[in-house]
């Protein structure tokens, strides 16, 4: 499945529902949550009289759920198309009790505006919610909800046009008020927020090249050098995933792999949303970041499934443009 590009795994999704009258994703997730319903911890229980001898089971079971979860999941949003996935991936985030702005970010900075606008309509289709406004009710509130709903307005915008003149006005504006000031009560989040709400993505790529240039320094490093609070904190990750990818999502899948993060989805989630993107690109910056190709690190993993490290993997070979 995993070597099957877009359109034949939409054409498999149809023929599947054609013979059997089933959404081939919906039977994944039913058969996640049909097949796993807690028998094997009740026979467990039943059998073992040895309280250790259970908890051993109990562990061993809940890691084979865990893997099981993971590859239905991550074959669930490979079988979708781009925007079905997405709106997913964002429905997700919203869940568990902890939103997760990480998720939401990926999104709303790597997407262009044409495909975020096709993303937010399935999402109000399917789920009845608009995602703008589920992103500003999330409790409790972060900083992450200012810079998505700023990001947002601007993809509202529709610009196209990357004026180096306008990159360089901002990163001084940037400099002015952050590092510029002095480390005088950190940076002025409004014209930070006003930046990212009038600017297109791209722009605001060169922007960040542009401050590189001038400052000798990235702008993220700057912030680390301001009084850094949550909104440094989250505009740093934001930064990150918008002008240098690569290396964001090598860092992301790291994390994964040494089971070094609370987000559960985020190996799924980037193997299948980047495999036809930069794929190549990320596994270089992993290597030369950790010494160790991507395939091997994934193999080599304590916290994937036999199943997924196999799906991974083949996902990892893919050739990107």
């Amino acid at each position: 499945m995993a070597h099957r590009t877009s359109y034949e795994r939409q054409q498999i999704r149809e023929t599947y529902k054609a013979m059997y009258g089933e959404d081939l994703v919906d039977r994944l997730q039913k058969t996640l949550l049909n097949n796993y319903d807690g028998n094997e911890v009740r026979v467990a229980l039943m059998i073992s009289t040895d309280i250790e001898h259970f908890n051993l089971l109990n562990l061993y079971i809940l890691m084979k759920l865990t893997a099981y979860a993971q590859i239905c999941n991550a074959l669930s949003l490979w079988l979708l198309n781009q925007h079905e996935r997405d709106a997913l991936i964002a429905k997700e985030a919203f869940e568990n009790g902890e939103t997760n702005y990480k998720a939401l970010v990926e999104i709303y900075t790597g997407r262009k505006s044409s495909h975020l606008l096709l993303i937010k309509q399935v999402y109000q289709t399917k789920y009845r919610m608009q995602l703008d406004q589920d992103i500003l009710n999330s409790e409790p509130p972060h900083s992450y909800q200012k810079i998505l709903i700023a990001l947002a307005t601007s993809h509202k915008s529709h610009q196209t046009e990357v004026s180096p003149h306008v990159a360089k006005c901002d990163a001084r504006r940037l400099y002015e008020t952050g590092e510029g000031r002095g480390g005088a009560g950190g940076i002025e989040e409004g014209a930070v927020l006003e930046i990212l709400s009038k600017r297109s993505i791209q722009q605001l790529k060169l922007t960040f090249a542009t401050y590189k240039r001038i400052y000798g320094h990235n702008y993220t490093k700057s912030l680390k050098k301001q009084r850094s609070g949550e909104f440094e904190g989250a505009l740093r990750v934001v930064i990150k995933c918008m002008y240098t990818p690569p290396k964001y999502y090598a860092e992301m899948l790291h994390f994964c792999i040494k089971g070094t993060t609370f987000d559960k989805t985020a190996l799924g989630r980037i193997m299948v949303s980047r495999a036809e993107i930069d794929m190549d690109e990320i596994q270089r910056v992993y290597k030369k970041k950790y010494a160790k190709g991507l395939k091997d690190a994934i193999g080599d993993s304590n916290y994937t499934g036999i199943d997924c490290k196999d799906f991974f993997v083949a996902l990892a070979g893919i050739r990107t443009p």
